[in-house]
């Protein structure tokens, strides 16, 4: 079956969703996190997961259970649902993770869908094989025939409605990734996991996870649910759901909170070095960091493992709060100035403008200019794009300050860096409603200039002229030769006062 996902809200590739688990009888809202299930270790129980955190969604892993007798037998009496005692909806993976690490599992993907099935899972995952970074191609190009294989297996398997999970591997080589998002969006399965990005997460190759993401997203149709795997650090969820992705898996909280770890939505900080709680969450107004260091280990990581928990649940609802505002790229920019590894992948989704763009909507609250980057963002790349369809006059000023009186221009339109030419019938619609800061950069007047050498080229007849105010010298050499030039310290019709 095909898993209903309905867009209620946009922002740049971000959505807030609807998706709809039939067997379990819900509609989880994404973006989503999915706390992950150790079934073996529960640091934090899943009733409270769902009563306390709100939690809609988790996973866990159906070749441990399959693999462990007494959880085996638990699971096929009682279901996953009364196992976990989670009334939500329950995602289960297959042992893939296991195969990239151990090299080898004993199931098939007909196997362990059909127990993915009997133990009452309401999204299962086939077999897949995760190829790692910077593998070689003749290796992607392997494993993605095993994996197709798997997904054309899981297509055989009756699931009733059980969703089933289509994974997109192609490691770095993105032509793969796109290729690969494709053929799963071919197939009648469910949701679309983009797979083995762990390694470079965990070596903070943000720049790349985002490249990775843009080729798989470029080969999946526009409502396909998408599960980044293993995404489980908030530093880095608003880059992500920018990029389109909607579930999130995280067992960072407890993994970490067993090594003293405190998530962050700037990083990750070890409890011995933390002197100040810089955190709202019960556990960290209730008590300092002295008193959590006091307490006895198991303790002590239940209650990290809650406020990392907290942290993570707070910055979804923080990003979908900004995709209902129209500032989610302003959230993004934000996180990013926590990390130089963060600002590379912030960098590169601005490399990928145009195929956001087209997503992006036209029309949001007001657009903050806030760095060099923001010159670069979809909003920039729209205008630039459709100047070719502005009707320019014969003669036209491009000015920074007010319209001249006299008649020497048929028009005046605004100069508004970044986006350029601007009629001033537009001025009142976004994002020409942008707010600047008064010392603009360099790469604000350079977008400006290229949105002014756009608007030229369109219109070889028009005798266009700019009236600028302080433009440096690398934005006023982008100007097309047969453009006038003229600093607003003298009258645009040509006397100096």
């Amino acid at each position: 079956m095909r898993a209903p996902f309905e867009m209620r809200d946009g922002d740049a590739l971000g959505r807030i969703g609807e998706l709809t688990v039939p067997r379990a009888g819900r509609t989880v809202e994404t973006p989503a996190l999915l706390p992950v299930i150790n079934p073996n270790i529960r640091t934090v129980s899943p009733a409270r997961l769902e009563a306390e955190f709100g939690a809609e969604i988790l996973i866990t892993n159906a070749y441990i259970i399959r693999g462990t007798d007494d959880l085996r037998e638990r699971a096929l009496d009682e279901g996953l649902h009364e196992m976990l005692e989670f009334s939500g909806a329950i995602v289960t993976d297959s042992g893939s993770f296991q195969l990239a690490e151990y090299g080898d599992i004993d199931v098939t993907t007909r196997e362990i869908l059909e127990f993915q099935h009997a133990i009452g899972s309401d999204v299962a995952t086939p077999v897949d094989v995760p190829t790692p970074p910077d593998a070689t191609r003749e290796t992607a190009e392997s494993d993605l025939e095993t994996t197709e294989q798997a997904l054309a297996d899981a297509e055989a398997v009756d699931t009733g409605e059980m969703l089933v999970n289509a994974p997109v591997q192609g490691s770095t080589h993105l032509d793969l990734r796109e290729a690969a998002a494709r053929h799963a969006d071919g197939t009648d399965l469910d949701v679309f996991p983009v797979g083995a990005v762990v390694p470079l997460m965990n070596e903070y190759r943000y720049a790349d996870v985002v490249d990775v993401v843009a080729a798989a997203k470029r080969g999946l149709g526009a409502d396909r649910p998408v599960h980044l795997f293993g995404a489980g650090h908030p530093m880095m969820f608003a880059l992500a759901v920018a990029m389109g992705c909607d579930l999130f898996d995280s067992a960072a909280y407890a993994i970490y909170a067993r090594d003293d770890r405190y998530l962050t939505v700037r990083g990750t900080r070890h409890l011995g070095d933390v002197d100040y709680f810089p955190c709202e969450c019960p556990i960290c107004t209730s008590r300092s960091p002295d008193d959590l260091r006091a307490e006895p280990d198991g303790e002590r990581e239940r209650l990290l493992a809650e406020h990392n928990l907290h942290v993570s649940f707070g910055e979804m609802r923080r990003i979908k709060d900004a995709i209902r505002e129209g500032n989610l790229l302003e959230l993004v920019e934000t996180r990013a100035r926590g990390h130089p590894t963060m600002l590379d992948g912030y960098r590169a989704l601005l490399d990928h403008a145009r195929q956001i763009e087209r997503a992006d909507p036209a029309s949001k609250g007001s657009f903050f200019y806030c760095s060099a980057e923001s010159a670069r963002r979809p909003e920039v790349v729209r205008h630039h794009d459709r100047l070719d369809r502005l009707d320019a006059p014969e003669t036209l000023l491009l000015t920074e300050g007010n319209a001249p009186t006299g008649d020497r221009f048929d028009a005046a339109w605004r100069l508004l860096p970044p986006f350029g030419p601007v009629p001033r019938a537009l001025s009142e619609t976004y994002p020409f409603t942008a707010e600047l800061p008064d010392r603009l950069d360099r790469a604000a007047h350079e977008a400006a200039a290229r949105g002014v050498a756009s608007l030229a080229d369109a219109n070889p007849d028009t005798d266009v002229t700019v009236a600028h105010d302080g433009w440096p010298d690398s934005a006023l050499a982008l100007l097309p030769a047969s453009v006038t030039v003229e600093p607003l310290g003298a009258r645009p019709d040509g006397d100096d006062e």
